[in-house]
């Protein structure tokens, strides 16, 4: 006897709600993309409160500025690694639907003699409009990005961005600030370093900045010649500081207490894995790590007795960072024989932040809260 068919067979099944999240408005997405003389790097984020929610992210050493010491020029096999990346971003700026971006170049496509035929090649094939910015953008950018990072207990701020090509740094006075509002006070840089200040609050002030051209590649490449790893090292440090001489603070004493060095780079947060004894990178407990100038000198000493062969097989800085790390080291340490201090912060964030902050506070979508 056939089975009798049971009661409801056959109709379709009760939908079931999805855990998925729903798609953010397209609207409501913004993209910042950093292309540097060693990297390419890109957000998309949404606002959320007083900062931003990370929806998607890249990542890659494209080293566009690769022979530019030597040549002037961009080479024709850097180009096709960078717009082989800018693709990758192109698809993922596609794929949410952004709207509201900024996508800028820096220090090497500052100096490249071809950087405009190059501009056009990323247009022609991949659709993505890059603007190349001025070295007084990219160290405001940097400030901002860096904001959350300031102590309330902060009187002087110097925020040090060491990129690739280029080294940025600001020095700012904040003592006039109401302490709590001294966060917020850095953030509102992104109108300028001198733009006039409307709040009737006291602003933080821009002692001085500068934009040294030598970054972890271009001061790698300036003592390529040096055999000696221990002499190449302070040779790239004094020249580093030489090249410092028309910072204004530059011959100043700073007392520790009351002064605080923001440090956002490759360089800085290498060391600070190094210090943590980190064997796998962890964002979590490298951004917004304190270390002092005795500490970092310590796990320089270190990556100076390894060796070019004992760092690239550290598994924090690898192969392909073991000589860049050195002559981030350099700049780090010349910095910090001029102004020691036991508040260095180290921050794993920079251009992209900044470009997010600035993009979202000029659109009023940040709410004006605590960092």
């Amino acid at each position: 006897m056939a089975p009798k068919r049971p009661k409801g067979a056959g109709a379709f099944p009760k939908p079931v709600e999805s855990n998925a999240p729903d798609r953010p408005d397209p609207n409501a997405l913004y993209a910042a993309l950093d292309l540097g003389t060693n990297s390419c790097r890109m957000l998309i984020a949404q606002p959320k409160g007083s900062q931003f929610h990370v929806i998607d992210s890249f990542s890659k050493s494209v080293q566009l500025g690769h022979g530019l010491e030597k040549y002037g020029r961009l080479s024709r096999s850097s180009m096709a690694r960078t717009i082989s990346a800018l693709r990758v971003c192109q698809q993922k700026i596609d794929r949410h639907k952004v709207r509201n971006m900024r996508l800028v170049a820096t220090e090497a496509c500052r100096r490249a003699r071809n950087a405009g035929e190059f501009i056009r090649q990323v247009k022609r094939e991949t659709g993505l409009r890059l603007e190349i910015i001025q070295p007084e953008e990219e160290a405001r950018l940097a400030v901002i990005s860096c904001a959350p990072l300031v102590s309330t207990k902060t009187e002087q701020l110097l925020v040090v961005d060491i990129g690739g090509g280029s080294t940025e740094l600001v020095w700012i006075d904040i003592s006039k600030v109401d302490p709590r509002d001294r966060p917020r006070a850095i953030m509102r840089l992104h109108a300028g370093f001198h733009a006039p200040h409307a709040s009737p609050f006291p602003a933080a002030r821009v002692v001085d900045w500068i934009s040294v051209p030598l970054g972890v590649a271009t001061l790698r490449d300036q003592f390529n010649d040096v055999d000696d790893d221990a002499a190449r090292y302070a040779l790239m440090s004094w020249f580093f500081e030489e090249n410092l001489a028309e910072f204004a603070p530059y011959k100043d004493e700073q007392q520790r207490e009351g002064f605080q060095i923001v440090g956002t780079s490759g360089t800085v947060t290498t060391v600070a894995a190094s210090h943590l004894g980190l064997r796998r990178y962890d964002r979590t407990k490298v951004d917004g790590l304190r270390m002092s100038s005795d500490q970092i000198e310590a796990v320089i000493q270190g990556y100076l007795t390894m060796g070019p062969g004992g760092r690239r097989r550290d598994p924090r800085i690898g192969p392909d960072r073991h000589a860049l790390i050195m002559s981030g080291s350099a700049i780090l340490q010349a910095l910090l024989r001029l102004w020691p201090t036991d508040r260095l912060s180290v921050a794993d964030r920079g251009l992209r932040e900044g470009l997010l902050y600035a993009q979202m506070s000029a659109d009023g979508v940040l709410e004006d809260g605590p960092l």
